[in-house]
């Protein structure tokens, strides 16, 4: 335990800048699957990763998970991004899940790996050094819930939005992290609820449970979550950033233990700030009636 947090609390490494800011990752028909882009102006400091696979509407092939996880390598990395938004290029879908047509063609061994590598990329998400927004325009079933649910926040819009862990209704349970990550959102005896039933819920209706933090109605382009989850990152951007990723250290190693282990947790995560310009730059601000200028260090 005492490692794992060590390694957590690690936010003072050197970073590496992206080779390029925008890029697009291309799967073996030479067709992107996804899209990193950094924005400029006074978005900058928000990142994007766009899932684009249409024809199977962004299901989670092994393409498609090699490249996310490539992405994330570098991006966790660069100290720009203060903000990582996912988001879906094809209109109605966020993810639809686990790639079952390429999941037939597996044996059983490369199932059991397959899954592992998904667990895998879904883990990484969650541990990703900076906030991460699921926006959730259209279906988000099985993994493409999974993934949402490893993010940080999460965007719905109202109606087009459906979401929920279906695998039951496949012959399957969810293996990349459904079991865990919808009860420690949800509770337990919900989450159990809609993992045995294999329900189906709309944006709204997600919201109203808790699963999602903002629900919106849709617009005509079908891209009203994306514009609420950039309007969340833009809450965030101003904030100070190492405070903002020990926060999200402090709440997410908390969460893992009783609370006075959390506790101790949260005043190493303090400790760890102490020493930093941004404080300093927050008090003087704060005294002379300025907003601050935070520049993470």
């Amino acid at each position: 335990m005492q490692r794992a947090l060590t390694r957590a609390l690690r936010l003072t490494r050197p970073w590496r800048p992206l080779q390029a800011r925008s890029c697009a990752s291309h799967g073996a028909a030479g067709d992107p699957e996804i899209q990193v882009r950094a924005l400029a102006g006074p978005h900058q400091g928000i990142t994007e990763i766009l899932m684009n696979r249409p024809r199977a509407r962004n299901a989670l092939g092994n393409v498609l998970v090699s490249e996310l996880l490539e992405a994330l390598a570098q991006l966790q990395e660069d100290r720009q991004v203060r903000v990582l938004i996912f988001r879906s290029g094809v209109k109605g879908v966020f993810c639809a899940g686990a790639d079952l047509k390429e999941r037939e063609q597996m044996s059983e061994a490369e199932v059991g790996v397959f899954v592992q590598r998904l667990r895998g990329l879904m883990n990484e998400i969650a541990a990703f050094p900076a906030p991460t927004i699921a926006a959730m325009d259209g279906f988000a079933l099985g993994g493409g819930l999974e993934l949402a649910l490893a993010c940080d926040l999460r965007v719905a819009a109202a109606s087009s939005a459906v979401m929920g862990l279906i695998e039951t209704t496949r012959g399957l349970l969810p293996g990349a992290g459904g079991t865990q990550r919808l009860p420690r959102c949800l509770g337990v005896a919900l989450a159990k609820e809609l993992i045995f039933t294999g329900r189906r819920l709309s944006g709204a209706q997600a919201q109203a449970l808790g699963l999602v933090n903002h629900s919106v109605a849709q617009n005509e382009e079908g891209n009203a979550a994306y514009h609420r989850a950039r309007e969340l990152a833009q809450e965030i951007l101003p904030q100070a950033p190492i405070a903002v990723r020990l926060g999200k250290v402090a709440i997410d190693r908390g969460m893992e233990v009783d609370i006075a282990s959390g506790m101790a947790i949260e005043g190493m995560c303090y400790a760890q700030n102490i020493p930093t310009r941004d404080r300093l730059e927050g008090m003087a601000a704060f005294r002379e009636k300025r907003p601050p200028r935070f520049v993470g260090e």
